[in-house]
C-alpha cells in the first residue's frame, strides 16, 4: 500500500507546484502592468500622448479642439454648434504631422516646481487664466486633465499652471505653452472657412 501512495503524493505535489507557478506568473504579470500604468509624478500629463484622443486649447475665450480620426491621425476639429448637421473631417497629412509633433512634445512636459498647497492663485495669474488646456482619453467625454495656464514666472522661462482638481499649482517650461499657441495659430489660419 505504501508503494502505491508514493506516486499519488508526487502527483499531488507536482500539481500544487504547477498551481503555485501559475499564480506567481500571473502576480508577476499584474505587477508589471501596475508599474507600467503608474503615473510619473514628474510629468504634467497623467498618461502618454498615445492614450489621448482629443485636446482642447481655449485661448482668449476661443475654444480650439483637436481630435484623432479612426486611424489615429490628428486633425483640427474647431468648434461646432449643436444645431450643425453631421459632418466629416478630412485629415491632411502635413497638418496631422504638425499636430502630432506638437502634442508629442507637450506630452513630455515635465513639472519643474510644485508650489506649496494653499498658494494663492491670484499671485500667479490663475484666477482668470487666458489659456486652458483640456485633455481627453480616446472615446471618453470626461476630461482626463485640465490645466489653467497663468503668468510667466520670475525666471522668465517658466509658466505657472494650475492642475485643476489635481496636484495644485506647478511651473512648467514656458515654451511648451508657446508651442501649443503657435500650433493653434498655424492650424486656425490654414483651416478652410465654412
Amino acid at each position: 500500500m505504501r508503494g502505491r501512495r508514493a506516486p499519488v503524493v508526487w502527483m499531488v505535489l507536482a500539481v500544487l507546484l504547477a498551481i503555485v507557478g501559475v499564480i506567481e506568473y500571473h502576480d508577476s504579470k499584474a505587477s508589471r502592468s501596475a508599474r507600467a500604468a503608474r503615473v510619473d509624478e514628474s510629468m504634467l500629463m497623467p498618461v502618454p500622448i498615445d492614450q489621448v484622443g482629443a485636446i482642447e486649447v481655449a485661448d482668449a475665450g476661443t475654444l480650439h479642439r483637436f481630435e484623432r480620426d479612426a486611424g489615429g491621425a490628428w486633425f483640427y476639429h474647431g468648434v461646432h454648434t449643436g444645431t450643425e448637421a453631421a459632418h466629416e473631417h478630412a485629415t491632411d497629412a502635413a497638418t496631422a504631422a504638425r499636430i502630432e509633433a506638437a502634442f508629442r512634445a507637450f506630452g513630455r512636459t515635465r513639472i519643474e516646481r510644485r508650489l506649496p498647497p494653499g498658494t494663492d492663485p491670484r499671485r500667479h495669474g490663475l484666477t482668470s487664466p487666458r489659456t486652458l488646456v483640456i485633455i481627453y482619453r480616446r472615446n471618453e467625454r470626461q476630461p482626463l486633465g485640465q490645466y489653467a495656464v497663468g503668468d510667466v514666472a520670475p525666471d522668465t522661462v517658466s509658466r505657472y499652471v494650475d492642475m485643476v482638481g489635481g496636484a495644485g499649482i506647478v511651473t512648467i517650461p514656458g515654451y511648451q505653452v508657446d508651442n501649443l499657441l503657435n500650433l493653434v495659430s498655424a492650424v486656425r489660419s490654414a483651416a478652410p472657412t465654412r
